[in-house]
C-alpha cells in the first residue's frame, strides 16, 4: 500500500470510529542510567496532503533489538508535548523515548516506538489546553492527528506488530492527543496513559471499556488539574474504571514520575484489547 493509501485508510478508520513500581534500587538506577542516548531509533517519513498541497510529515520507530522470526510485539505510539513540535525528527525523542530505547527496558519489554513530531504551530489537538473547560471534539482529527494515525497503520502493516497489544501515551498537548485519539479509536488500544491533558467528556461513553491510567500534577500550571478529573469523573460516571494518579504539589511535569516511579510501564505492558 501507498503512504497515500495509508492517511486514506486512516482517515477512513478515524470516521468509522465517530459514528507495581519496578523492584530494586540497582535495577532501576540501572534501567535511567543506560537510557541517555536514543539510539536505535529510525526516521521515517510518510506523504499525505493537506489543502491540496502534499505533505512530508516525519516520525521515529525504534525495533525491538532482537525480532524473532513468527513472533509478534506490542506496539508503544507516543504523543510528544508542545515544546518539541518541530520539523528536526529529534526533538520529540525526549523522555519516554529515549527511556524506552534503553537496554535494560529493550531487554524487560521488547516492542516497537512510534514517535511521531508534530509540526510547529500546530496541534495534535485542536483543544484550548489552557482552558478549564472541555470543548467538543471536533469533527475531524487534525492534519497532524491523522498523520500520526496514517503511521500507526503504516508500521502496524510492514512489520510483526501485535494488533491486541497496542498502547498509547502522551504528555501536555499529547496527553490531549492521547485522549482525542482514544475516543476516536477506542476499539484500536490496548491500554492509553494521558498525562498533564485533558479531553471531551461527552466521549466518555466511548471510553469506558477502555483501560487507562491517566496522571496529572495536583499543581499545574500549564494545563489545569481540573481537565483530567473531569475526564475522569465523566468516564468513571459511564460506568469504565479508569485509574487516575495525581502527584500532590507537583507542576507541570507529571510525566517524569508517571513514566519513571508509578509502575505505569509494567500496567501497560500487562494490557490487552478488552475482548481479546
Amino acid at each position: 500500500m501507498t503512504d497515500e493509501g495509508y492517511i486514506l485508510v486512516a482517515r477512513r478508520m478515524v470516521v468509522s470510529a465517530l459514528l507495581g513500581l519496578l523492584t530494586g534500587a540497582t535495577f532501576v538506577d540501572e534501567v535511567w542510567a543506560a537510557t541517555e542516548d536514543p539510539m536505535g531509533y529510525s526516521e521515517q517519513t510518510i506523504e499525505l496532503e493537506e489543502n491540496g498541497q502534499p505533505l512530508l510529515f516525519r516520525y521515529r520507530l525504534l525495533r525491538p533489538a532482537t525480532v524473532e522470526p513468527g513472533k509478534q510485539y506490542p506496539l508503544v505510539l507516543f504523543l510528544h508535548g508542545a515544546g518539541e513540535r518541530g520539523n528536526d525528527n529529534s526533538s520529540q525523542l525526549q523522555y519516554l523515548p529515549t527511556w524506552l530505547a534503553g537496554a535494560a527496558w529493550r531487554q524487560q519489554f521488547p516492542c516497537f516506538v512510534i514517535a511521531p513530531q508534530c509540526r510547529a504551530e500546530h496541534r495534535w489537538s485542536a483543544f484550548n489546553w489552557s482552558d478549564k473547560k472541555s470543548s467538543p471534539l471536533a469533527a475531524e482529527p487534525t492534519t497532524d492527528l491523522a498523520a500520526a494515525i496514517a503511521a500507526l497503520e503504516k508500521v502496524s502493516a510492514s512489520e510483526p506488530v501485535d494488533p491486541d497489544r497496542v498502547y498509547l501515551t502522551g504528555l501536555s498537548m499529547g496527553g490531549y492527543g492521547s485522549w482525542e485519539l482514544a475516543a476516536r479509536m477506542p476499539e484500536r488500544f490496548a491500554a492509553v496513559s494521558p498525562i498533564c491533558g485533558g479531553g471531551d467528556e461527552a466521549q466518555a461513553k466511548k471510553l469506558a471499556s477502555l483501560p487507562i491510567w491517566c496522571f496529572h500534577g495536583g499543581a499545574d500550571q500549564v494545563v489545569p488539574v481540573a481537565r483530567s478529573r473531569a475526564m475522569i469523573a465523566a468516564i468513571e460516571a459511564a460506568g469504565g474504571k479508569p485509574k487516575y494518579t495525581e502527584f500532590p504539589g507537583v507542576g507541570h511535569d507529571s510525566w517524569t514520575p508517571a513514566y519513571r516511579d508509578s509502575g505505569l510501564l509494567e500496567w501497560l505492558f500487562a494490557q490487552r484489547r478488552p475482548g481479546r
